[in-house]
């Protein structure tokens, strides 16, 4: 079985010498899952464990552990292999919407100069007939090498700069993204802001916890959750039993009978820290239309009503026209999809932007709930001074140095027994010096 990928990514983010409080805190994962899982990594990359005299274990990784899995677990490889090849793949599926419509307005301008200049050529009919389909002919593709010549710059990212990208530069910022992309960002947008909202959540309350150094009162962890339920539920605290039970906490009573919460495992640290920074409340991120540049957006939908406007026309003209083979026969095939294309080129940004609004009153709502439950702790109540106070009774860490260690898988356990025994006998002799004194 291949480690679990969070666990591997929070080791390396951690310097390679973590707890399972630190793997825990920093993952947002479970208590018993990081410790299954730190233990199965140890296993199959070669790390070792630190046992203090506490009973407390530093997990310890080589720099080159993801290289030892990846010639271990063909699974890793398949892994990479394929996240790089879906990378390729997905620019692909971006910029296809952008040269389908492309096609589709090129399609459609071509048969529609051909359709006219057709009903001219018919229209002229007899002894001036070729003469007429000359002039009909060029009348009808007058437009077309200007209509070209206003598309080809689209394909030209780094000649001739485009006019969006000339706007970015003269603000200062960057683009993110060409045309092409910012067609499928028009349409579909760029995927959840909030995608690993979960993730975010466990990782800050565990933050939280730490930064109190493992004890702390619910008012401090209400503002990272939501629905924390009402009347008695509510009052009794029982939002809180998920990050008991994550974390492996525990509440503690005061005389006053007041709760607070321990968490001994997320006390524990390889590496004397810094309070970690983390948000005062859980912050959702807005939707956002599209993160293309408001030129590329605009270009966009001009396109694509272009693009609809014109394949209504040429439904029309089809209707009109006896030709039924060659080209025209061909447009006439496929003219149901461009006319779908069409549509649904503007009537799904349509929809998704009434969504979109929806969706962020509702996050601005959760957003500003979990606020107001962060503004409490500005200005606590007695009651709440009491809790924080009760809880620093239980506050502390305990950092796992390299000097109280009673057992390490580093070396030969007969070099540490007598390295424990030396130390052992330094110690006595250091105490009985100071009862002679």
């Amino acid at each position: 079985m291949a480690p679990n990928p969070g666990i591997m990514q929070a080791v390396e983010q951690l310097g390679y010498r973590v707890t399972v409080g630190d793997v825990a805190a920093k993952a947002g994962l479970d208590v018993n899952f990081a410790q299954r899982e730190l233990l199965t990594l140890a296993s199959e990359a070669g790390g070792n464990l630190q046992v203090a005299e506490s009973g407390d274990i530093a997990y310890i990784f080589p720099n080159n552990f993801r290289d030892i899995l990846r010639n271990k677990f063909l699974r890793l490889q398949l892994q990479e292999w394929w996240q790089k090849i879906w990378r390729v793949l997905f620019y692909l599926i971006r910029i296809s919407f952008g040269l389908v419509l492309v096609a589709s307005i090129l399609l459609i301008v071509v048969a529609i100069t051909l359709l006219l200049s057709s009903m001219n050529s018919d229209n002229n009919g007899g002894g001036g007939g070729s003469g007429g389909e000359s002039g009909g002919g060029g009348g009808g593709f007058f437009f077309f090498p200007y209509f070209w010549n206003d598309l080809i710059w689209i394909f030209y990212w780094n000649h001739d700069e485009p006019y969006y990208q000339q706007r970015s530069r003269d603000r200062g910022q960057k683009p993110q993204m060409s045309f092409l992309e910012a067609v499928f960002s028009f349409i579909f947008g760029d995927g959840n802001p909030n995608k690993n909202l979960e993730e975010r959540k466990w990782s800050d309350i565990a933050t939280a916890i730490r930064n109190n150094r493992g004890a702390v009162a619910a008012e401090q962890i209400a503002p990272y959750l939501d629905n924390l339920g009402q009347g008695y539920a509510r009052e009794y605290e029982e939002y809180m039993l998920p990050a008991l039970a994550r974390f492996d906490g525990r509440p503690e009573v005061s005389p006053e009978g007041q709760i607070i919460y321990h968490f001994p495992q997320l006390q524990t640290t390889a590496l004397l820290q810094n309070p970690q920074p983390t948000g005062t409340y859980l912050r959702e991120m807005l939707w956002r239309f599209s993160h293309a540049d408001s030129g590329q957006i605009m270009l966009a939908a001009g396109l694509g009503a272009v693009n609809l406007v014109g394949a209504l026309v040429l439904g029309n003209l089809l209707t009109k026209s006896a030709i039924a083979g060659g080209f025209i026969g061909f447009v006439s095939g496929i003219y149901p999809l461009l006319l779908i294309y069409g549509v649904g080129f503007l009537t799904i940004p349509l929809i998704r932007y009434f969504w979109i609004q929806w969706k962020n009153s509702r996050i601005e709502a959760r957003n500003h709930d979990r606020q107001q439950r962060a503004m409490l702790l500005n200005q606590p109540d007695a009651n709440l001074q009491q809790k924080l106070a009760y809880a620093q009774e239980f506050a502390g860490e305990n950092v796992l140095s390299g000097e109280d260690l009673a057992y390490t898988t580093e070396s030969e356990l007969t070099q540490q027994e007598l390295e424990q025994s030396a130390k052992i006998d330094a110690e006595w002799q250091r105490r009985i010096g100071r009862s002679d004194n």
